[in-house]
């Protein structure tokens, strides 16, 4: 026969199983890194005369070094040509493409899997998102991915 309290006993039991549970999900998500960059035309290299803005917001995962992005932008000289990933490079500097966008409207989405020293130039702040345009075909506005503390 159940009595209420063995039945409340019982509730509470499984109320403290489902928190750790929970607790054990959470802490898996401390491998993924959350990393973001306001994009400027003032952070081109040179600097375009743009009043374009963008973000770029990008989640690694290191168990797996699978990333995935979301980058949005407005307000360029004209409709966007190309978009991604550079590096390895501090800011103000330039680098090749590592990692390029598919299509070219914002926002855009996606997602690749790093090499081990990709993810580690990432993590370092040595990577860069950028949007080009016919007007700006080195680049209209580019920003800086750093951890998001």
């Amino acid at each position: 026969m159940v009595t209420h309290r063995s039945f409340t006993k019982s509730l509470f039991a499984t109320a403290i199983l489902a928190m750790g549970i929970a607790g054990c999900s959470s802490m898996q998500a401390s491998n993924k890194v959350t990393l973001t960059a306001q994009m400027t035309a003032a952070q081109e290299v040179p600097a375009t005369a743009s009043s374009g803005t963008g973000t770029a917001e990008a989640w690694l995962n290191k168990d797996t070094n699978l990333l995935t992005w979301k980058v949005s932008f407005s307000g360029l000289t004209g409709p966007a040509t190309a978009a991604h990933f550079h590096g390895p490079a501090a800011p103000g500097s330039n680098a090749r493409v590592v990692v390029p966008f598919t299509g070219t409207t914002s926002p855009l989405e996606g997602q690749a899997t790093l090499t081990p020293a990709q993810a580690a130039d990432l993590l370092a702040g040595k990577w860069y998102a950028n949007v080009h345009t016919a007007a700006n075909k080195g680049g209209e506005i580019r920003g800086q991915m750093v951890p998001k503390m």
